[in-house]
């Protein structure tokens, strides 16, 4: 097996684990998903919908926003070079954690934010950040944290769309992708 197609699959020659995901909502995923595509250590991005009540829902079907899902980012990431932990406090960076609903101008239950998570061992992690990010609002943060229930990945024209439309709509700034090129872990 190649390194490339080793690290996409998340293994090793050996079998060993050499990834892990975990699926982010940032409110619209074109945003999010670019914005951790410019974190070294992730090696794999895909924009879908997470923990809602349907099978297989179109876009078209979530953005009536009657399906339950959020649109989400799968990152997949190499833990021997990016932290769960960096990427939790990195995503804090990307949205209002205050705002429920709704992320700049993105309203709807689809634009909802949260962490989803499919291995338990990385909840504690996940509690800490959280908690350390409370500190930083008088309000309550209104993030979701909770185990993975389903995800279904987006149509293929809204995969790195805004790699293939660099124009195209996006809620985060410009800046903020540029701050997560140049992010670094202190290891």
């Amino acid at each position: 097996m190649k390194l490339d197609e080793q690290l996409l699959n998340g293994t090793a020659s050996d079998g060993a684990q050499t990834t892990k995901d975990i699926y982010f909502a940032g409110g619209c995923f074109w945003g999010t998903e670019h914005f951790f595509k410019q974190i070294e250590g992730v090696v794999l991005t895909e924009v879908g919908f997470a923990n809602g009540h349907t099978e297989n829902p179109s876009y078209k079907e979530v953005y009536t926003d009657t399906t339950g899902f959020a649109e989400t980012v799968l990152v997949r990431f190499n833990p021997g070079v990016v932290s769960l932990e960096f990427l939790l406090q990195m995503f804090f960076k990307a949205i209002d954690p205050t705002s429920l609903n709704k992320q700049g101008h993105d309203e709807g239950t689809r634009y909802r934010t949260g962490v989803y998570y499919t291995d338990p061992a990385d909840l504690p992690v996940i509690e800490k950040v959280f908690a350390e990010e409370q500190k930083n609002y008088e309000q309550p943060m209104v993030v979701e944290k909770l185990p993975l229930q389903n995800f279904y990945t987006a149509e293929e024209y809204h995969q790195d769309y805004l790699d293939k439309n660099p124009d195209g709509y996006c809620h985060l700034p410009l800046s903020l992708f540029e701050f997560a090129r140049k992010a670094r872990e202190n290891k």
